[in-house]
């Protein structure tokens, strides 16, 4: 129980440190929190969840717009409208002269433009909008658990879940080299994946050391894992249920 308690805390505190565009994406009405035997209670067998999840989506590089990143827009035609920066407000939308508010929070640039030539239809003629990013959330990933330095850290460049834990300084001498990786298929769901890191580092599975994506959480755990479910709901609460529950 006490295992279950501290992995509980940690996965707390980790989602506490995703992007606020990430968070609000989570219903309102579910609760923040929930005992662990309440939300595995909860949740259906581990056969039902794999029969109920939805198919990992095609993973997207291109960045997502979220709240406080910073937009420039500007019209080829109509240069009087230019924007060179205007920021996107905490509900996702941006103000723009004469078409009002625009709503952009979660498309990507090219999706943007094609909003706010929606938005001037009626006012431009067959406008030609471009969008740029000014400033944006870096990408980044999350290390917990028994590591050197756990925290968030940039995703700079192609990074493996080995590279993330050594740059995290590495697994502490408590830390099993199990460990668990988990990645957000879509607003609903999250896929989770136990990678046994001592087998890649001796050369076997090496295809398994797969590459990170922005905002992927590493678990390195003190105990080993024997039971979790692949996919579990995305929520502070419904997390909980992905905590071990046989070491």
């Amino acid at each position: 129980m006490k295992g279950i308690t501290v992995f509980a805390f940690g996965l707390a505190l980790a989602l506490s440190m995703w992007p606020a565009g990430l968070r609000a994406q989570q219903p309102q009405n579910r609760p923040v929190a929930m005992t662990t035997e309440s939300a595995r209670t909860a949740q259906p067998s581990n056969a039902q969840a794999d029969a109920d999840h939805p198919k990992p989506a095609e993973r997207n590089p291109r960045y997502r717009i979220q709240p406080d990143d910073i937009l420039s827009i500007s019209f080829s035609l109509a240069p009087e409208l230019d924007q060179p920066k205007v920021m996107v407000q905490p509900d996702g939308y941006i103000s723009m002269p004469d078409a009002g508010s625009v709503h952009v929070q979660g498309l990507n640039v090219t999706e943007a433009a094609e909003a706010l030539k929606k938005a001037y239809a009626g006012i431009l003629h067959d406008p030609i909008i471009q969008v740029d990013l000014v400033d944006f959330q870096k990408p980044f990933f999350l290390v917990f658990g028994q590591v050197g330095k756990p925290g968030e850290y940039e995703l700079r460049h192609d990074t493996t879940v080995t590279q993330g834990i050594a740059v995290a300084g590495g697994f502490a001498p408590t830390g099993k080299t199990q460990v668990l990786l988990y990645h957000r298929i879509s607003k609903d769901w999250v896929e989770v994946k136990k990678l046994n890191i001592k087998e890649i580092l001796n050369g076997k599975n090496v295809n398994e050391d797969v590459q990170l994506y922005p905002g992927d959480m590493i678990f390195v755990p003190e105990k080993a894992i024997t039971n979790f479910r692949k996919y579990v709901p995305y929520g502070v609460g419904t997390y909980v249920s992905a905590a071990p529950t046989s070491y």
